[in-house]
């Protein structure tokens, strides 16, 4: 019987996931993507858009589908979305995989502060500028719109979801991006601090570089932990091995 992989999407090493596996003959690749982008990337395979309903609706979907193995290639800080793919696969007894690309590392005269939380970057940002780079995804920006001294400009694919700080310039983009473009990007709106996420991309890597070159000091979230008991492999070939080796 052909195998159903379900691959929990969103991300660059998702949609090659999807086409590597789509290209084995007999192989039925669903990815799931939760619908926060307008206009995501072609992916091979077939495609569902939208949530499961919980942990119960995913368990089900899993059942009704005869999925026979889960790969969760979401972004590093869909932490809700992997703690509902481990107990739905638990609950199932689907075997269940996380890709998860590696984090970025600091390198010499790299001035990173790693913090917690959104709410741990906005309490540092006052000590290090007045004109911040903020560049953390369009969602749970509210955690620096109390920061009215403070001016922001912030990169998103999409327009950011209110409310956002009151001083704050929009910019749409999707990268890779070069490090002669970020640099040009720092210097232009005299930016002082960077903040980001260690989402580990290396399509958005450059504004590191960048930050390092102008000796700006960066605010590094660092990623939620994975669930425990998890298996985690860092790239798409290390997830097609554990399909191989995975009894179905």
């Amino acid at each position: 019987m052909s195998p159903h992989i379900l691959i929990l999407g969103g991300t660059t090493e998702a949609r090659e996931l999807a086409a590597a596996l789509a290209s084995r003959p007999g192989w039925r690749v669903t990815t799931s993507l939760a619908g926060r982008v307008n206009r995501p990337g072609a992916v091979a395979g077939e495609v569902r858009i939208g949530g499961f309903g919980g942990v119960e609706g995913l368990a089900d979907w899993l059942r009704e589908e005869q999925v026979d193995a889960l790969v969760d290639a979401t972004h590093p800080f869909a932490r809700a979305i992997t703690a509902h793919a481990a107990r739905a696969a638990a609950a199932t007894g689907v075997p269940s995989v996380v890709l998860r690309r590696p984090g970025w590392r600091p390198g010499p005269g790299d001035r990173w502060h790693p913090v917690d939380s959104l709410d741990e970057a906005a309490r540092l940002l006052p000590g290090l500028g007045r004109r911040v780079f903020l560049t953390t995804g369009r969602m749970e920006l509210a955690a620096f719109a109390h920061l009215t001294a403070l001016h922001f400009v912030v990169r998103s694919v999409e327009l950011p979801e209110p409310p956002l700080p009151p001083h704050t310039e929009v910019l749409l983009a999707r990268g890779p991006f070069t490090v002669a473009d970020e640099s040009a990007l720092l210097q232009e709106h005299r930016i002082d601090v960077l903040v980001t996420k260690d989402s580990g991309a290396a399509a958005t890597s450059a504004k590191l570089t960048a930050a390092r070159e102008l000796a700006l000091p960066v605010v590094v979230v660092r990623r939620p932990a994975l669930p425990d008991g998890v298996t985690a492999v860092p790239d798409v070939a290390g997830v097609q091995r554990w399909l191989d080796l995975t009894p179905r």
